[in-house]
Formats: structure tokens, C-alpha cells, sequence
């Protein structure tokens, strides 16, 4: 079952992460996992160039080592960068010292390009203990919106037409910048960008 939308009671379980921005401005929040990767990264960079629209990437460490000059083009694009750990682990499978070495390490990539605390755990999974450790030092970031760029189940239509509907002023919304959503990605996001900017709204950066 698909959960496209994040249940508002989840923001009042967990008040420190950020799965919405309170606004009542015509104002959205694009998000995008797992990059930097050239073909990928640039193609969403082109898109949102064409709209005048900023967004936020959550960076895996190995990509930033592999691709620094992208991270530069991200940032002077206007856009934000933050931390998605150094490899993409899941946190439910690995141990909490390994983990916390997992997103230590990428913040010193992020570090030598941005000043940022913004940090999304993959797969939006985090144990307890993570979780108390990390809220101290990071804005953890989830999401009000998860467009499932990444299935292979349901059409790209169907997947763009949940977003649309499910995305309101604030919703903090999750793409992905990699080879497994890149089909998707190709159909959804140009329409995606075309209909809100059309509906007058504004594509903004995390802080």
C-alpha cells in the first residue's frame, strides 16, 4: 500500500521533524534524494531552471566525492543541499554507531560546500536511539508528499496525478535524482512543475 501522503498527526508525534512547513502562501517545498549524479541531477537542474523553481537536495557522500562540481552548480543555481548519509543505508539494519558514522561522514562533505544542518535519514528510518542523538544537532527533514518516483507498479500518470492532488501550500515534497526513478522522473516532474507554477504557486529552498 502506498502512502502518498503523510498523516497530519505524524507532525504532532514527532514535533522536531519537519514534514510540512505551516503557510497559508502559495509555496512548495522540492525535495530530491540521492544524487548528486550527473545525467540525473542535471536534468532535474534544467527543469527547474525553466520554471524559476529552487529545491532542496539530500546529498549521499559517495556521490559528492564523485561529482563536487555539481554540488557548485547546484548551490549557484540557488538551490540547498543537506545530508543524506554517506552511503544509503537503511538504519533499521545496521547499528546505531554505524549509522551515526554514516551521516558524521557526509556532513563533512556537505560542509566544505554549505553550512547546512538539514539531514533526511533514507528511507525516512531512523531508530529511536538514532533519532534522540541526531534531533539535537540536525533539522531532520521527512516529507507531507512522496511522489514514489522509484515504482515500476503503477503508470507515471497515476503517480503524477497523486501528487498533484496530494500537494497543498507547504507540503514538503520527495523526488528522487537516480537511475531507478529517472523514467518516471523524465514524465512526472516537467508536468509537475508546469501545473503549480501555472496555479501561481512558488518552488522554494529549505533552511
Amino acid at each position: 500500500m502506498k502512502f502518498f501522503k503523510t498523516p497530519v498527526f505524524f507532525q504532532y508525534l514527532f514535533p522536531s521533524i519537519l514534514t510540512k512547513i505551516k503557510t497559508d502562501d502559495k509555496v512548495i517545498y522540492l525535495t530530491f534524494d540521492d544524487g548528486p549524479a550527473l545525467i540525473y541531477t542535471e536534468f532535474v537542474l534544467n527543469q527547474l531552471a525553466k520554471f524559476n523553481a529552487k529545491a532542496t537536495f539530500f546529498l549521499i557522500g559517495n556521490n559528492i566525492v564523485l561529482n563536487q562540481d555539481l554540488v557548485k552548480r547546484i548551490l549557484s543555481e540557488g538551490n540547498a543541499i543537506g545530508n543524506h548519509t554517506m552511503s544509503h543505508p537503511n538504519a533499521f539494519t545496521i547499528s546505531h554507531h554505524v549509522f551515526l558514522d554514516e551521516v558524521e561522514s557526509c556532513q563533512k562533505e556537505v560542509l566544505k560546500f554549505s553550512n547546512t544542518n538539514l539531514f533526511r535519514p533514507p528511507y525516512g528510518k531512523l531508530k529511536f536511539k538514532d533519532f534522540f542523538y541526531l534531533k539535537n544537532q540536525f533539522k531532520i527533514v521527512l516529507w507531507d508528499v512522496l511522489i514514489y518516483d522509484f515504482s515500476n507498479d503503477v503508470s507515471a500518470q497515476i503517480l503524477l496525478d497523486k501528487a498533484i492532488k496530494n500537494t497543498e501550500s507547504g507540503s514538503i515534497v520527495v523526488f528522487h535524482d537516480n537511475e531507478k526513478s529517472f523514467e518516471n522522473l523524465k514524465y512526472i516532474l516537467p508536468q509537475y512543475l508546469k501545473h503549480f507554477h501555472e496555479k501561481g504557486f512558488r518552488f522554494e529552498v529549505l533552511k
